[in-house]
Formats: C-alpha cells, structure tokens, sequence
C-alpha cells in the first residue's frame, strides 16, 4: 500500500513556528513540458520563505533548480547552494544564493545536502533527481534516518514510479517489514503541511535518527 497521505490540513495556528530549520528540494535542472512543473517549484520556493525555512538544493540555477531558489530569494527566503565543481558551469551555479558550498564530488555533495536538512522533497526531474529520491528511500529503508521523505506528484508525474513500488510489492521485493516510508502529495500547497503532520507523529514516537553511517557514500 502507498504511503499516500492526501487529506486536508489544517491551517496552521497563529504564531506556530515550522519544526525544519532547511528543506532539501531534489528537482531538475531543466523546466520540463508542462508549465505546472515551475510553477510548483516557485510557489514551493515562496512559502520556505514564508515560514523562515531554509532551501538546500545543488545550486544550479536553470530550470527547476533556479526557479525554487529564486523564488526563495525574491520571497526573502534563504538558500544553500552546494554543487560540485566540476557542474558550476554546466548548471549555472546560482551567485545569488547567500551560501555556496562547491565540493570535489557527488558523494559529497549528497552527503552535505542531508546533512543540512530536516526533510527532503522531490519535484520533478530527471535521472539525478531520481537517484537522489531512490537513495533517501534507501537510507530509510535501511532504517539509517527518520527524517521525511516526500514526492511532490506535480501534474502526475511520479506515477509511473509509484506504479512501479506498487509492482516491486507485488512481487515481494518490497516485503512488509521492509516497507519504504515515504509521502506522496499531488498539490504543490500540500507538502510543508504534510512535512510538519509527519514531523508532529515523529515526534510522538520518540524514534529519531538524523545521522547516517560515518563511512564515505
């Protein structure tokens, strides 16, 4: 069964403060067919400034990676930019962001980009961002962290992938108790509110892992 949580929310109490300090975005560096794509990525971008949450994304700044990070930027959020330096100019490294971080490598790039965030989104994208989705999945999986894991099926377009869980499932590769812990929203205005549910019933457990094994990726 997909761990699909698409009820209402509800509106945040006055005053309430977010529980993430930074949210990483995992999203493409191209803008992809559809228009709701960006669209997404900017309203995303606008309400992390809006609740005072920090952007960690790979610090490009074409296509839905410069979108989310501008829109942070104009909406007087801010924004952690870490890329490797080998793509500082194939992804036009986004100068604007108040905090670059070029690293030798992927492997350290992911690791930093968890390492400074609270919960994870994935927009769409392409291979990349797949990679980076899959293996956060994995770590949970793995049970090597608690922090949220949410895919933002904009316009339907992780459905095939939530197809293919679902196949994975049926064919017992994904067994119950490896069961992959993840969120799904189809509206873009849906993922703080579902992030902060999740992080409210986290909380509730008292189970929390932020750190994964020491070891390099």
């Amino acid at each position: 069964m997909l761990q699909s949580h698409q009820m209402n929310q509800s509106p945040k109490p006055a005053g309430a403060t977010s529980p993430f300090k930074a949210i990483c975005v995992y999203c493409g560096s191209a803008g992809g067919t559809d228009p709701l794509y960006l669209a997404a990525a900017r309203y995303l971008g606008a309400q992390l400034a809006a609740e005072g949450i920090s952007l960690v994304y790979g610090g490009g700044g074409r296509g839905m990676m410069g979108a989310v990070a501008r829109a942070t930027i104009e909406h007087g959020g801010n924004v952690i930019a870490i890329i490797p330096d080998f793509l500082t100019d194939q992804d036009a490294m986004l100068i604007e962001a108040q905090e670059h971080i070029v690293v030798p490598d992927m492997h350290t790039r992911k690791r930093l980009m968890f390492e400074r965030s609270d919960a994870f989104v994935a927009l769409p994208g392409g291979i990349g961002t797949l990679e980076e989705l899959v293996e956060q999945l994995t770590w949970i999986q793995l049970e090597r962290h608690t922090k949220p894991v949410l895919i933002a099926d904009i316009g339907g377009f992780w459905r095939p992938l939530l197809s293919l869980f679902e196949h994975m499932r049926e064919r017992r590769f994904i067994k119950p108790e490896t069961e992959i812990r993840y969120h799904v929203a189809e509206k873009v205005e849906d993922i703080l509110p579902m992030l902060e549910s999740a992080a409210a019933r986290l909380a509730l457990t008292g189970v929390k892992k932020e750190t994964i094994d020491s070891e390099r990726l």
